[in-house]
């Protein structure tokens, strides 16, 4: 992959402090509240806030679908940028066939507020589409719309 053109793209101004946002991400029990678009919910989180350390979720959807999603961070610049990816396990261990890497960044913005920008990069086109199928757009907004919603009370 050497440009953007398999990155999928959510770009929102959240009504929230930064400080609050990073909370959200960074914080197991904030992040189960928001994750995933209800009625999907996290029942498991495990982060280790530095490159190379775990970054798990199960998410549960309400026909007892399971999905778990294990991973690493790359990068975590504290109250401004994550990214992690599903490319590797705990320990740097490669998986067999990576979905994507996801960057997340936060930055404050005249008047209050948050720019939010969340990127899945895939590896491929195919991985791509297969991502914005699935919902990306509608998913990862609905999370985000939650997630605004959770750091206003914080």
């Amino acid at each position: 992959m050497t440009g953007t053109e398999n990155d999928l793209v959510l770009r929102r101004v959240l009504d929230a402090p930064r400080a609050a946002i990073w909370r959200c991400w960074t914080e197991p029990d904030l992040l189960k509240q928001w994750f995933c678009p209800r009625p999907w919910t996290v029942s498991d989180v495990r982060m280790e806030l530095w490159p190379g350390g775990e970054f798990m979720t199960v998410m549960n959807g309400p026909n007892g679908e399971r999905f778990e999603n294990t991973g690493v961070f790359l990068e975590v610049l504290a109250g401004e940028r994550l990214i992690f990816t599903d490319a590797f396990e705990p320990g740097w261990r490669p998986v067999g066939k990576p979905f994507m890497a996801a960057c997340v960044t936060l930055s404050d913005i005249d008047g209050g507020g948050t720019q939010y920008d969340a990127r899945a990069m895939h590896w491929t086109a195919e991985a791509k589409a297969e991502h914005e199928a699935m919902g990306f757009h509608t998913g990862w907004g609905i999370a985000a719309d939650q997630l605004e919603v959770l750091a206003r009370t914080l």
